[in-house]
């Protein structure tokens, strides 16, 4: 299964709630902050729902 690193690049000040909320269930909270996940449904839309904030990458 493939794998996506996901990178925090945007601060969640002044953001709404649900964003803030996504960020944290991803595993992350700080800037330049990185996870990696199984690429799964339930992360890609938690990924569209902040792409705004965040990086991601395809990664073996």
């Amino acid at each position: 299964m493939a794998k996506l690193k996901i990178t925090q690049v945007r601060s969640t000040i002044d953001r709404k709630e649900p964003q803030k909320r996504t960020i944290t269930a991803l595993g992350l909270g700080k800037l330049h902050r990185s996870v990696v996940h199984n690429d799964t449904p339930q992360i890609r839309g938690m990924i569209r729902a902040v792409a705004h904030l965040v990086e991601v990458e395809e990664v073996d």
